[in-house]
């Protein structure tokens, strides 16, 4: 029998017909700044940034991980893509920047189109609630290297800052204080270890009681954005550097924009932890210090700043709604 690439399970023609399907939707998170079409071998964004002086690009890669492992077990692909975005949208927002595009890459072992469209939705989703345009992307049938249920997902994101207004943590100095903003649950990171405590003992649609939901809705809550606190709260003075709190925990993330000579001082007791975390550690008799370098504990960002603009970056956080916390100080080794 003649062979051919369906045969060897890559149909171009439903991936073509895929994305053929979902250009208006990626359209709708143009902005001014895309040149380009759909479909071309590589997105165009006009470089011309009117509004800086010296504006300094941006990048950051990064996936999911595998929380996707989850989305499998659910059957619910719709979120998975809005924690890729905001979670690279997170990770250059912290140093003042402001996202312009993104590029997504979407590999599966055989491609369901309803799967990929449900994935894309939340990709969409997440672009537009940040002012990102999604201008390109892959999508690619890979059998014998992925099941044909499951997929990999990873994206890429440029943004912008003025060079003038960089967060880099170069200012950082002893004293200077340490204010948390909460997470809402695990984000993106964590879930190997997450996954073997829980699944031991409950099922994916397990309602408990302390979580006050089915374990398989809280694990799936999508990675929050910050970008639009920390546009509200980078215009103040004092403001030394911001961490996003990903994979390393608090300590080590934080310590990656404090300078050489410096520690952390945290109070790893003096705000109440979120009840997946207190689950997880309970039942599978997790050590403290891999809580601490395994998952956020309840503090999605960290923002590091002097003393004296300490307490009105509090007060701008609460009037937007937020709940900060102080964690701990700026300390000399």
């Amino acid at each position: 029998m003649a062979k051919n690439y369906k045969s060897a399970g890559v149909d171009i023609k439903a991936g073509d017909d895929f994305v053929e399907k979902l250009k208006i939707k990626v359209r709708s998170t143009y902005n001014n700044g895309v040149v380009s079409e759909i479909g071309s071998f590589s997105g165009l964004f006009d470089g011309r940034l009117d509004d800086y002086k010296h504006p300094l690009l941006v990048a950051s890669t990064d996936g999911v991980g595998t929380k996707l492992k989850v989305a499998f077990m659910m059957n619910k692909h719709n979120t998975v893509g809005e924690d890729l975005v905001n979670h690279c949208v997170n990770d250059i927002a912290v140093c003042g920047a402001e996202p312009l595009f993104f590029l997504d890459y979407f590999a599966t072992g055989k491609l369901n189109p309803n799967v990929g469209e449900e994935v894309l939705d939340g990709i969409i989703r997440g672009c537009r609630m940040n002012g990102c345009a999604l201008i390109g992307g892959e999508t690619a049938e890979m059998p014998g290297i992925y099941n044909n249920n499951e997929y990999d997902l990873a994206g890429t994101i440029i943004g912008v800052v003025e060079k003038s207004k960089l967060i880099d943590g170069s200012k950082i100095k002893e004293g200077d204080n340490l204010i948390a903003i909460p997470s809402n649950g695990l984000h993106t990171n964590g879930y190997s270890l997450a996954r073997e405590v829980l699944f031991e003992r409950y099922e994916i649609d397990d309602f408990i009681e302390d979580l006050g939901m089915k374990l398989g809705d809280c694990l799936l809550t999508v990675h929050r954005s910050y970008l639009n606190v920390i546009k509200i709260i980078k215009e103040i003075t004092g403001i030394h550097g911001i961490s996003h709190i990903t994979g390393g925990g608090i300590k080590n993330n934080t310590m990656r924009i404090v300078p050489k000579g410096l520690e952390l001082d945290i109070d790893w007791f003096s705000w109440d932890r979120p009840a997946i975390f207190q689950l997880i550690q309970r039942q599978g008799e997790v050590a403290e210090d891999e809580m601490r370098q395994t998952f956020n504990l309840g503090v999605g960002l960290v923002i590091v700043a002097s003393p004296r603009s300490t307490e009105k970056i509090i007060n701008t956080l609460l009037e937007i709604g937020e709940k900060p916390f102080l964690i701990g100080k700026v300390i000399a080794k």
